[in-house]
């Protein structure tokens, strides 16, 4: 599949999903502006190594062109510019990728609204859902002015499985739906336009934060499934970055608009695969293993 000529916006792509996306789109050949709060010389709170650059750096690498520029999305003045950045140095936005995150330190599992420290949850609100707001306001006017374009919300979970399946934090719970929502409601307005809006959905992702979680690097991480067997079910960030990549490619991409998708979903329609050659299917195995009390086995799941 080639992107070659088509510009990117992934937006929160300093680590996780977004700089797996964001590489993927690299190797595809798109010029791929790279965002998030964290650089060589300034760290978000997270207070973690990955920076804008490292990712930028991989895109090119991969065969693209990568750009990282630090954006803080919650400040509009600040997206507004990077558009206009955008607009004047390639005239241009193919497809736009709202992976803005930023919450991982402020919810707090198994507690109920009251217990929950509530400045923590609201900023987690605005971390995940402001941000996308604001940056959908200011990129789509230049996303539409060709005919099919690509927006894609990121969240956390299908909009099956979360229908009734509650999130463990009543924060956490809310902004992945609303991502899923957000994309649908996206899909509604840019449909006249000759654009196309999905959610998004990797599966149980092997990010740097969650491998450092673990014990365990990219290169041994089967080892944590001694501790956490379900692990099995895992996928690399590039498994999703290789979902948007063949929506992107894809020429007949209006017969997704408004839905919500999964990596795992999507590589059995599309047939690509994760770095291991597999096609793990986290959103059906958790229910009907995980869940079901079965022991870890993806045999059929990957």
């Amino acid at each position: 599949m080639t992107l070659q000529g088509k510009v990117a916006l992934v937006a929160g792509a300093t680590r996780g999903a977004g700089r797996g996306i964001a590489v993927e789109l690299g190797a595809a050949g798109a010029t791929v502006y790279v965002t998030g709060r964290t650089t060589r010389t300034h760290q978000s709170e997270y207070a973690r190594p990955e920076t804008i650059e490292e990712t930028a750096e991989l895109v090119t690498a991969a065969g693209g062109k990568g750009i990282a520029i630090e954006v803080d999305h919650l400040i509009a003045e600040d997206v507004q510019e990077l558009i206009e950045d955008i607009r004047k140095d390639q005239g241009r936005l193919d497809i736009l990728v709202n992976d803005i995150w930023g919450g991982e330190k402020l919810f707090e599992w198994n507690k109920p609204v009251w217990e929950h420290n509530l400045q923590n949850g609201l900023r987690l609100l605005s971390l995940g859902i402001n941000t996308h707001l604001i940056t959908a306001h200011h990129a789509l006017p230049l996303l539409i002015e060709r005919p099919g374009g690509l927006h894609i919300e990121v969240t956390d979970g299908t909009a099956a499985y979360n229908s009734d399946h509650y999130r463990l934090s009543p924060f956490y719970d809310l902004v992945k739906v609303a991502a899923t929502r957000m994309a649908w409601a996206h899909a509604k307005d840019l449909a006249p336009h000759g654009a196309t809006s999905v959610a998004l959905t990797p599966g149980w992702l092997r990010s740097e934060m969650m491998l450092e979680a673990f014990g365990v690097t990219e290169e041994n991480w089967i080892d944590a499934t001694k501790r956490i067997p379900h692990f099995v079910i895992s996928e690399t960030p590039r498994f999703v970055g290789r979902a948007v990549v063949a929506l992107a490619a894809d020429p007949d991409l209006a017969r997704w608009n408004g839905q919500s998708l999964s990596s795992g979903g999507l590589a059995q329609v599309y047939g690509f695969t994760d770095l291991d050659g597999s096609r793990p299917d986290a959103w059906r195995y958790l229910p009907e293993v995980q869940e079901a009390g079965k022991p870890a086995d993806a045999t059929g799941y990957r």
